[in-house]
């Protein structure tokens, strides 16, 4: 068996119940990127951007249904990290580690980019750049300092963030659907002129929107019985986004005479089926559900490299805790502080595709783990894929086309996968050297006292 690197059930709480798992799959999959990906789509591919929305959540199931399988097989907290070096050993698992932390960079980038442009709705001046820069940085900083000092997200501001996230969203959906109806409106789903190009930034766009369940994976160490529940939660989890999407598209694409050219196109939807006051609480929405992701993963993406760090797979200045708060401080503010240069240097579109790229990545190397698991853990999973095989392959070659045609189009996007292959390589290496020095001095010991 693959090693399996050190955990700490019993300081873990299992409360998280089957519905409750299901719930943190859609809240981490639909971010605040659903306020501002439409557009982008819509500009992209057209009206065919419907049909783009369902045909990505397809192919989203196929990579789904292999997690299900790989998920169901274990009880511990990591997610990817702890299902890809089991598979595959130690160096994997750092990749996919570094991988992941790109992942989360890139995202947290692009929604502070995000929230930029919806204060743009009550202070058009944001978004010039010095008022953008004190922006971002009082954001970051205010969310640092406050998950240094180690702030509790309760039950309740959790609750907030989801009504506030999907309130809006069902609000849009219902009243834009009744105003394609009174104005016999008919979206046409296959009307598009876009090249092959278009439609792999499209395809990775919605990959970046599509994604994040493999987050809330992260925390089945505190569900109940996550071997049951966790394929339950990813197969509802995705059903439920891929409705939302779809109609929220819908809407768009149908409501607004030049969709692809909104940089709200929720907020403009809104203005149009129910005025200004429409307009102001999707704007609202968005910047409260923006907080929101950005604090959630502010808190949780450090305490993954902390517990690495604990587990001796990441450097040990990612496991230091601050002797008052308790918390890993300069994982956070390290964290904190990449995620602010990303959002300054880089656009909303920009960083989540290139989050799309890494998590593309990630995502393959989940799917080829499904026979690799099946071999070393016979009878281990609950739910069992049929033909596993097959989806595995499948999988594997949707994420790994998506990665090469990504790249093709715009190779500078590689720029981050790269270095992260390249920090889990000088990472794997100095951790093979420590493991290596640490038996030489237990060998020395053991020859002296003979």
């Amino acid at each position: 068996m693959a090693e399996s690197p050190p955990t700490k059930e019993k300081a873990l709480v299992r409360a998280i119940g089957r519905w409750s798992l299901a719930a943190l799959v859609v809240n981490c999959v639909i971010g605040s990127g659903v306020f501002g990906l439409p557009s982008l789509y819509a500009g992209l591919v057209g009206p065919a951007s419907v049909l783009a929305v369902l045909l990505a959540g397809a192919g989203t199931g196929v990579v789904t249904a292999c997690f299900a399988e790989v998920s169901s097989q274990f009880t511990g907290t990591g997610g990817p990290y702890l299902y890809v070096r089991t598979a595959f050993g130690r160096f994997s698992g750092i990749l996919v580690a570094w991988l992941y932390w790109s992942v989360r960079l890139t995202a947290c980038a692009a929604n502070m980019n995000l929230f930029v442009i919806y204060l743009g709705e009550f202070w058009p001046r944001a978004t010039s750049p010095v008022p953008r820069l004190l922006i971002l940085t009082l954001l970051m900083a205010m969310l640092a300092a406050i998950n240094i000092r180690g702030v509790q997200v309760g039950k309740h501001v959790s609750d907030i963030f989801t009504i506030a996230k999907l309130a809006p969203l069902g609000l849009v959906c219902a009243a834009g659907g009744y105003f394609l109806i009174a104005a016999h409106r008919i979206v046409q789903l296959t009307e598009s002129s876009a090249g092959a190009k278009s439609w792999v930034q499209v395809l990775a766009l919605l990959m970046f929107a599509y994604g994040g369940a493999d987050t809330a994976l992260i925390s089945t160490g505190e569900a109940r019985d996550p071997r049951r529940d966790a394929p339950f939660a990813l197969f509802a989890g995705l059903a439920a986004c891929a409705v939302i999407y779809s109609l929220i598209q819908a809407v768009v694409v149908g409501v607004l005479p030049d969709p692809g050219h909104s940089e709200r196109p929720l907020a403009d939807v809104a203005r149009i089926v129910l005025g200004n006051g429409g307009a102001v609480l999707v704007a609202v929405g968005a910047l409260v559900s923006v907080y929101g992701y950005l604090s959630g993963n502010i808190l949780a993406t450090p305490r993954m490299t902390f517990a690495l760090a604990e587990g001796g797979d990441f450097p040990t200045l990612f496991g230091a805790v601050h002797p008052r708060f308790r918390t890993p401080h300069l994982s956070i503010a390290i964290f904190a502080l990449l995620v602010w240069l990303l959002a300054l240097m880089g656009s909303f579109a920009g960083n989540a595709t290139v989050s799309a790229g890494s998590r593309a990545a990630v995502y393959g190397l989940v799917c080829a783990s499904v026979p690799i698991l099946r071999r070393k853990q016979p009878g281990a999973a609950l739910f069992r894929l049929q033909a596993g095989t097959f989806f595995a392959a499948l999988g594997v070659l949707l994420c790994l086309t998506l990665l090469v045609r990504l790249f093709l189009v715009d190779p500078g996007k590689s720029l981050i996968l790269a270095a992260a292959v390249a920090v889990a390589l000088a990472n794997w290496l100095a951790v093979r050297r420590k493991a290596g020095i640490a038996s030489g001095v237990v060998l020395d010991a053991g020859t002296e006292s003979r």
